[in-house]
Order: structure tokens, then C-alpha cells, then sequence
């Protein structure tokens, strides 16, 4: 028997081994080696307000937050979630307790799920589901089990049949995306009170991921899944500037939950980056207290925006399905005669100067996926003028 050597071993923790480069930076050099107008990644064009930014510099200046903060994050932005959230959702927090600052939702997300399971564990995902789920379950030791969003009347929809079947003795968790990237679903009230009765039937901690919380459209409503019956105390609610205020690049996100959970993910998260963000989380405190009017401003422009791109998309042939929330697309692209979202979006940048993402990397069904595409229209509304003029020539 040949003994495993480390010059024979693979580098890489087999955990890991199924994941390697991202398709956003695979898609994002595409974009660059062809000058292609970039719909793949999710990042804005542009800034976000003018007053959050001089807030951050104003930090710099003063000396706040140049050496490291407090590891639960700065008192005055754990203060402005809790306020936050007890305005929008009448939701009470302790900022002390019950707040925690973390380096974006992606590090809330890693340290929730670094905490909370142990190998063996099941987590039930929703289908298809940003790409780092799946690699922090993993990190985790975890077992993912995906339930799929399925196109139905032009959106997509949970089958919550499908949810409680996949529940079994050795599920741990439930992580839930709404606003859901990459489909644009809302989940409905009905639908999030029966994943709550099934959490509380069944004894299971969620995590739900409401980082476009500010991002709904039409008819459609954010409802936290924490404000639901027996379930504060057992949610771990993540959040995020990145997108609600358009500085993606300061990466602060945050976790509110009950005492006891929000212990478990700060013993996580400190061994991370222990601490992130410094100036910038004194700017969004003063973020999250921009009145009313920022949100409904912010949330108009990008409905025009989603508009102005699905319309371009369903000239040029796709199937486009309806965004009730977030800033992304996803489309069908077999009215164009093809069924490889991994061949298409290869070739796109090339015969239309346009990059987007195959749905297939968020799907463990990758046939499930494979004929939809995504495109991100938080971008400037002449770059989405260009983008849809050149999908039509196509």
C-alpha cells in the first residue's frame, strides 16, 4: 500500500477541491481582455451619497477607527442596526449583545455557518444560491442540500413541499435568501411564515441572508423571517452596506440575533479578520440614518434601471423572468436557440461585447441551471442603453 505523502497529497483541503477560481473573475477577465461592458458582477458604477463618503473621510481625519475597533464592531454603527431595524421592522436589538460588524455579509455568512455546524450537519439552501454558501458549508463540514427555485409564470418560485421533504434528522440549518440572487424572487408572506413553522416544528436554526433588503420592487415586500412567531430566537439575520448604500469596496455587513447565536458567530468571526473596516463603519451609521427618502430615491432609480435593461433583453430574444428584488436578471436564453449558459456567456463578450454569469454555477443540479443567464443592471443608465443596443445586434 503506497503511503500518502505530502509531495503526493493534493495542496488543496479536499473540502475545497470541487471549488476553484470563480466564474466572476473568470467572467470579469473576459470583460477586460475584450472591452466588454461588464453585466456579470454585481458592483455598482458609481458611488453611493455623497455624504456617506465625506462621513468616511471626515473618520479618517478624526483618527476613528485608523487602529483597530472593538471586535463586536464600533458602538455607534451597532447603535444605528439596532435603531434600523426597530424602525423598518419593529425588530429590538441590545447593540451590546445582540449586533455584531462584520467584514461584509460574505464574513457574516462564514462565521454563522463556522459556528453553528458541525460535521455531518445538513443545510438546506435555496436553489440556485450564491456561490460562497456552498464553500462555507463545506468549510463547515457541513452537508448542503439544495431545494430548487423553479421558473413558474414567469418567476421563480419554492416549492415548500419540497422544503419539508428535505428536511431529516440530520438537518442543523436553514439558509434562506430573500431578496433572492441570482433570481430576483421575494419570498412571500405565506411562504416565509410556513419556513417559520417548519423551523419551529422541526427545532431548526436559519440564516437568512437580506443583504437587498432595500431592493423590492413593485407589489412585491421584505418581510425579516425574525419577525415571524418563535423565530427571533432562533435567526441569524445578515445585512450589508455594500448594497444598500452602493460601496461594495468598504465591505462592512452585520448579524442581529438572539444573545446566545450572536456569541457562537462572534467566536468565529474573530478568528477571521478579528476586526475590519474601521472608518467606514463610523459612515454607515450615518448611512443607516438617511431618511426615508434615500431608500425610496435608491430603490426607484434601480426599478428604472431593471426596467430599462429587461425590456432591451426581451427585444433581443431572451425570455426574460420578472425581479421583484435585488439588481439582477436572470433570463432563459433557449429562445435564442441555445441551451449551454456556460458556451453562451464564453462567447457573448466576443459576439456581443457583453459579459454576464451562467445560473449553472449556483445550481448542485447543474442541468437545472443550465439555460439560464444573469445580468446585473446596477450600473449607469447610458451603460445599460449600450449594453441592450448591442444585445439586439446580436
Amino acid at each position: 500500500m503506497t503511503r500518502m505523502t505530502s509531495t503526493t497529497r493534493p495542496l488543496l483541503n479536499r473540502r475545497l477541491a470541487e471549488f476553484g477560481t470563480t466564474i466572476f473573475a473568470e467572467m470579469s477577465a473576459l470583460a477586460l481582455s475584450t472591452g466588454s461592458i461588464n453585466l456579470g458582477q454585481g458592483f455598482p458604477d458609481t458611488d453611493g451619497p455623497e455624504e456617506v463618503r465625506e462621513a468616511a473621510v471626515r473618520a479618517l481625519r478624526d483618527g476613528r477607527g485608523n487602529q483597530y475597533p472593538p471586535g463586536p464592531g464600533v458602538p455607534e454603527l451597532r447603535t444605528a442596526i439596532a435603531v434600523h431595524q426597530q424602525r423598518r421592522y419593529g425588530l429590538s436589538y441590545d447593540p451590546d449583545t445582540e449586533v455584531l460588524v462584520t467584514a461584509g455579509a460574505t464574513e457574516a455568512i462564514a462565521a454563522a455557518l463556522l459556528a453553528l455546524l458541525e460535521p455531518g450537519d445538513e443545510v438546506i439552501a435555496l436553489e440556485p444560491y450564491y456561490d460562497s454558501y456552498a464553500a462555507c458549508i463545506a468549510m463547515a463540514g457541513g452537508t448542503r442540500v439544495p431545494v430548487t427555485l423553479r421558473p413558474h409564470e414567469g418567476s421563480f418560485r419554492l416549492d415548500l413541499d419540497e422544503l419539508r421533504a428535505a428536511v431529516t434528522d440530520r438537518t442543523r440549518l436553514l439558509l434562506i435568501n430573500t431578496p433572492h440572487n441570482p433570481t430576483g424572487t421575494v419570498l412571500t408572506r405565506a411562504e416565509l411564515a410556513a419556513i417559520a413553522e417548519l423551523a419551529v416544528e422541526r427545532d431548526l436554526l436559519v440564516v437568512t441572508d437580506e443583504v437587498y433588503e432595500h431592493l423590492v420592487f413593485d407589489d412585491a415586500e421584505h418581510l425579516p423571517l425574525a419577525t415571524f412567531p418563535g423565530m427571533r430566537e432562533r435567526t441569524v439575520t445578515i445585512g450589508s452596506a455594500g448594497k444598500s448604500f452602493s460601496f461594495t469596496g468598504w465591505k462592512v455587513g452585520w448579524v442581529t440575533s438572539a444573545p446566545g447565536l450572536v456569541t457562537a458567530v462572534r467566536s468565529a468571526k474573530q478568528f477571521l479578520t478579528y476586526v475590519s473596516s474601521g472608518p467606514f463603519q463610523y459612515a454607515v451609521a450615518e448611512a443607516l440614518a438617511l431618511p426615508d427618502s434615500y431608500f425610496t430615491a435608491f430603490r426607484e432609480d434601480m426599478l428604472a434601471k431593471r426596467d430599462l435593461l429587461a425590456a432591451g433583453l426581451t427585444e433581443a430574444g431572451f425570455e426574460v423572468f420578472r425581479t421583484a428584488g435585488t439588481y439582477f436578471i436572470t433570463t432563459d436564453i433557449r429562445p435564442l436557440g441555445e441551451s449551454d449558459g456556460f458556451a453562451f456567456c464564453r462567447a457573448l463578450p466576443e459576439r456581443a461585447g457583453v459579459v454576464a454569469i451562467p445560473n449553472a454555477v449556483f445550481y448542485d443540479h447543474r442541468e437545472a441551471g443550465a439555460p439560464f443567464v444573469r445580468f446585473a443592471f446596477c450600473k449607469r443608465t447610458e451603460v445599460l442603453e449600450e449594453a441592450a443596443k448591442r444585445l439586439r445586434a446580436m
